[in-house]
């Protein structure tokens, strides 16, 4: 079926169909019917072009037309889809892995064959981060990092060009990128349309469509390179990997468990015949019959409760009430016991900064003369000041707690 449709048409279905896997969660199984599809496409159009001699090593790049520039991503695009393949084993995942790099290095070697990867760039992605420093190895990653925006700026500023600007369809995929490279297809043109409005779109932005492509070409190899070193780790972390352990258990511990799994069993079985809260689908027809039987053992499950009706009537009543305790009084009679309890102190405020203290109290009754009462202040004012001084004399100022001084 394949074999029938045109290049282009071809490609672009597997474009489409790739970014849609890659959106995709591997572990489905309808991701994997979509992978198994995509690389059945991309092998058919591999065989198409390499029957069709498109690219040769006697050519330059100069001698490859412009449409067909685009067709030395399918390797690249194949080494996505292979690593979208799911593996449950270390021995498939090693395997994966490395036809995945087979066909990255397919790419790259086209890209170097065609001498399509300035010098610059070419010792930019291939050095090997594992032989710098930390510092150097960042700076090797800053100036990678640079280069791909400089490179999706460019990608970007051409395709402006081309009125060709990015739409909402577009999955954010390089692979828009690569679809839209290709002559859009139509069963509806014919043959002759095709091929004038192809040298129409020549003559205007073959230009244009060339370095957009070169480009491409430029940024895919950058990733590439990317992607190798990581699976180069990758296959490191499984060749090192111990081998699993398979654990088989010795005869006398398989039928040590054995034993115990059958009297667990029969426990449970001994068990559930005396158990009260059986369901009572379970039951049949002694859901309803009597409660126990002749020995005295339950046959369906009961509550108990009280024998009196006032106390079943609480019991009742206390159903449907709150999980909490509820208020017995209110904020304000509570407040008013413990004011009659003392738990308050009084005054004290701005009224009280004006009232004099107890010792200038003292002073002024014990100026009341020739009162009996301002005599026993001023005798109270002078036993106190007494006791003052005899207590200044014996502890003199700076006595108190000398531990701490510095």
């Amino acid at each position: 079926m394949s074999s029938t449709i045109p290049l282009p048409g071809l490609f672009s279905r597997i474009l489409e169909a790739a970014a849609k896997v890659t959106n995709l969660p591997v572990i489905e199984d309808e991701t994997q019917e979509n992978v198994q599809s995509c690389l059945a496409d991309l092998r058919s159009l591999q065989s198409r072009i390499i029957g069709l001699s498109l690219f040769s090593p006697n050519e330059t790049l100069e001698d490859i037309s412009t449409r067909d520039l685009a067709y030395l991503l399918v390797p690249y695009v194949m080494a996505e889809v292979q690593g979208r393949v799911r593996t449950t084993e270390r021995d498939e995942r090693q395997a994966s892995l490395e036809q995945s790099q087979k066909l990255l290095k397919q790419f790259i070697s086209l890209l170097e064959d065609y001498q399509i990867i300035p010098e610059d760039e070419r010792s930019l992605y291939t050095r090997d981060p594992s032989t710098l420093n930390p510092a150097s190895r960042r700076e090797l990653k800053i100036k990678q990092y640079q280069k791909e925006k400089d490179i999706r700026a460019r990608i970007e500023a051409l395709r402006k060009r081309r009125n060709q600007n990015s739409n909402e369809n577009d999955s954010g995929t390089d692979f828009d990128l690569i679809a839209s490279l290709l002559p859009p297809s139509s069963p509806n043109v014919s043959s002759a349309e095709a091929q004038e409005e192809e040298e129409e779109d020549d003559s205007e932005t073959d230009e244009i469509l060339r370095s957009t492509t070169l480009l491409l070409l430029r940024l895919c190899f950058a990733q590439a390179n990317s992607q190798l070193q990581m699976m180069d780790q990758e296959l490191q972390l499984l060749k090192s990997a111990p081998p699993p352990i398979t654990y088989s258990p010795r005869p006398e511990e398989a039928r040590r468990r054995e034993e115990e799994d059958r009297r667990r069993r029969q426990k449970e079985s001994e068990d559930g015949t005396w158990k009260v809260d059986q369901p009572m689908t379970a039951l049949g027809a002694n859901a309803q019959g009597p409660l126990l039987d002749p020995s005295g053992k339950p046959l369906r499950p009961f509550t108990i409760l009280p024998s009196g009706a006032s106390d079943r009537a609480r019991l009742q009543a206390q159903v449907f009430r709150p999980d909490h305790n509820l208020p017995t009084m209110s904020i304000d009679d509570y407040l008013e016991i413990e004011r009659q309890r003392g738990k308050f102190i009084s005054g004290g405020g701005p009224a009280s900064e004006q009232e004099p203290t107890s010792s200038e109290q003292l002073a002024i009754d014990a100026e009341m003369d020739g009162t009996l009462e301002g005599e026993e202040k001023a005798e109270m004012k002078r036993q106190k000041d007494e006791k003052w001084a005899v207590f200044t004399d014996e502890n003199p100022r700076g006595s108190g707690n000398t531990m701490n001084r510095g």
